[in-house]
Parts: structure tokens; sequence; C-alpha cells
């Protein structure tokens, strides 16, 4: 990724999270849970899915932090929250948040 980092804009946004809709994203692979906290039996806190893959993981509040895990061994730079009411989008690679679009 070195080389190729491209900067915020001057709205804030990055291209990673500009212009986002709930339809970027693939299907939860694990809708009802974190992967790796169902699979080790802990617990987490919120809930956030990999634009890239699909993967769930817990939040930074989470005591695993499984989702930022995931960005780091993966490298996939966007999630969004899956949590009910919440439509927010975090490019990991520019660390700046985004909102989905209709």
């Amino acid at each position: 990724m070195g080389g190729t980092r491209k900067k915020k804009d001057t709205d804030g946004l990055c291209e990673h999270v500009r212009g986002l809709t709930e339809g970027d994203f693939p299907p939860p692979r694990t809708p009802d849970g974190c992967e790796e906290c169902l699979r080790e039996g802990t617990e987490w806190v919120h809930l956030r899915e990999c634009m890239t893959c699909g993967h769930v993981g817990c939040c930074d509040d989470s005591p695993e932090r499984h989702a930022n895990r995931h960005f780091h061994e993966m490298q996939h730079p966007v999630m969004r929250s899956i949590e009910p009411g919440e439509d927010w989008t975090w490019c990991y690679v520019h660390e700046v948040t985004g909102e989905l679009g209709p």
C-alpha cells in the first residue's frame, strides 16, 4: 500500500468511503456475531463488517478487537457498523468515517 496511498479530499473523505451504499458490502458471513468470538466463546460489544470479504468482527471497545485485527492481517481497508440504526463506515487506511448513502 505504501506508494499508492491517496490522501483525503477537501470534504474530509477518502476514495475508500466516499459514495458507499449498503449494496457495496457483501452479505455478512456471521450476521449474528463476531466470527472469532463465536468460535472462541468470548464476548463482543459491537459488530463491524468488512467491505471486502464480509468478515464480521468485534469493535475496538470489545476485549479482542477482531475487526481491527482483521484489517491488520488482511489489509482490507473499509468496514461498516452492522449495529441496528447505524449507517457509518470507517477507513482504516486514512482513519476517516463516512456514511452509507441510499
